[in-house]
């Protein structure tokens, strides 16, 4: 829904009317208590005419916004008619509140007409300033989190493309790896090549399918990466082995898509290929107090040995994609860890804040 279809009287602006209304009842009680204590009448008379003046003017002129603002965010009229509505609510007030007034003091309606013209100028200014000076702090508050919205909206559009750029270079990235390796086993062996290039049209159809999303259940991105392992598998036979381990309570926590891929594609690339026997690789979660910890370990032949290869690839480009991408989402709150495992390989670990909502 655009802010233009916004409904007017929606629950967000009867809130923001009660606030102004507390605000309201606040500063009369102040300018009572001011008055009492200048002499100008007892505390009790001097509160009721303030607060009967103060509230009508904010419930006509409040009341007055809504009506004539429209469906839009920041609900404040424009021209004459803003202007019109504070001079409709001081004049409303000014009148309605004296009247409530002398009726609580038993004095004669509209009394205020015979008050001295130095006491009947104090209570017009008092009137006008104060109901002004209201008017003009409710329209900064609301102006100030118009903007916030919209400052908010604009940084979300940011993080929205920038992980969506991360994304689209990402997905080439393994696609390029596969191919290479593709290329390779065409030439030694042509059935598994076969093989392989099924499971890669499988994934290719399950990733392009669906429409690209910011965030997807934990359990999908696992899926995924099933598939990628499985494609994986076709090249490597039984050097490649793999377990991934996700609990039932964690499935439907949303994460950035390819967020775990790059992490595999690493332990294999420098990891196991490098290694003649191959080894496994172990994709777990966990939730660590209001914290979702991700780790990939692997067998291979560990950080030490995972010198730079001849054509680049190991440039560390799917890893900073991945540092990339939690900075994006949750920032500082992020971590990514790389740390030789004591029993030799490598071990990846992910931690980020889990969602306020989850169990």
């Amino acid at each position: 829904m655009t802010p233009e279809a916004l409904p007017r009287f929606r629950a967000e602006n009867f809130r923001d009317m009660l606030r102004h209304g507390l605000i309201t009842v606040a500063f009369c009680c102040f300018i009572a208590t001011a008055l009492a204590i200048s002499g100008n009448g007892s505390w009790e008379s001097q509160m009721v005419y303030s607060l009967s003046i103060g509230t009508i003017c904010w419930l006509v002129i409040d009341a007055g916004r809504l009506l004539l603002s429209g469906n839009k965010e920041v609900l404040w009229p424009h021209g004459l008619s803003g202007y019109g509505l504070i001079a409709l609510g001081i004049t409303v007030g000014f009148l309605g509140g004296n009247a409530i007034g002398d009726a609580w003091v038993g004095a004669p309606p509209f009394e205020f007409h015979n008050l001295a013209a130095r006491r009947m100028t104090s209570t017009i200014v008092i009137t006008l300033v104060a109901t002004i000076g209201m008017c003009f702090f409710f329209f900064s508050l609301g102006k100030s989190k118009h903007m916030q919205s919209q400052l908010d909206l604009a940084k979300r559009n940011a993080t929205e493309a920038r992980l969506k750029l991360l994304e689209t270079q990402l997905e080439p990235h393994m696609l390029f790896n596969t191919l290479a390796n593709l290329r390779v086993l065409i030439t030694l062996d042509p059935p598994r090549a076969v093989a392989m290039l099924d499971r890669l049209n499988s994934y290719l159809r399950v990733t392009l399918s669906g429409s690209r999303t910011l965030a997807h259940p934990l359990s999908a991105e696992f899926d995924r990466l099933g598939d990628y392992l499985e494609l994986m598998s076709v090249r490597m036979g039984e050097r490649l082995r793999y377990t991934l381990d996700l609990p039932d309570e964690l499935r439907d926590i949303p994460v950035p898509p390819l967020l775990l891929q790059p992490l595999v594609e690493n332990s294999i690339r420098h990891g196991l290929e490098p290694k003649v026997e191959g080894g496994e690789i172990a994709v777990r979660a966990r939730r660590n107090g209001d914290r979702l910890v991700i780790e990939v370990n692997d067998t291979g032949v560990g950080l030490d040995a995972a010198l730079p290869s001849e054509d680049g690839s190991n440039s560390g480009f799917g890893l900073e994609q991945v540092r990339e991408r939690l900075a994006t989402v949750f920032g500082a709150q992020s971590e990514m860890r790389l740390a030789a495992a004591p029993a030799g390989g490598t071990c990846a670990t992910l931690s980020f804040p889990l969602p306020a909502a989850a169990p």
